[in-house]
């Protein structure tokens, strides 16, 4: 049997790296506990100091089908290329100049929020062509 699973990113700043990732993804904010109007009601209640207030936050795919991505504050910041990284399908059944133009738009859209553009890599006999791009932190990912 297959396994849920979650994507966890070490930041600096999880609000800020959820709302990024939200949109990109066309994914939404976690909501608060039943019960609570917000996080921060809900984080209040629970005797959360408000300076620990952003130290997690996370997202969810709204029709249930993509994993959960959860991210946590941590001290140090980004030093070396990800080991892992998201492949973000803009282009699917796309090829060739269609394909890139297709890439190159959300590429655009995503420096719009933050994101930077690292390299194209254009299609050739093997590959499709792909758009690698770092998020708000630096951490790379691809549009593909």
């Amino acid at each position: 049997m297959a396994k849920e699973f979650q994507v966890t990113y070490d930041c600096a700043d999880p609000g800020a790296q959820a709302a990024f990732w939200a949109t990109v993804l066309g994914y939404r904010i976690a909501p608060p506990p039943e019960g609570f109007p917000d996080w921060t009601a809900a984080l209040t209640a629970w005797g959360v100091p408000p300076e620990h207030h952003n130290d997690r936050s996370a997202i969810t795919d709204p029709d249930g089908k993509g994993p959960r991505v959860f991210f946590q504050k941590v001290p140090e910041g980004k030093v070396v290329k990800n080991r892992l990284h998201l492949d973000v399908r803009a282009a699917p059944g796309l090829t060739g100049d269609e394909r890139m133009a297709a890439l190159e738009v959300e590429a655009t859209r995503l420096e719009g929020l933050g994101a930077k553009r690292l390299y194209r890599l254009e299609p050739n006999d093997m590959d499709e062509g792909i758009i690698v791009m770092a998020d708000p932190e630096g951490n790379e990912f691809c549009l593909d």
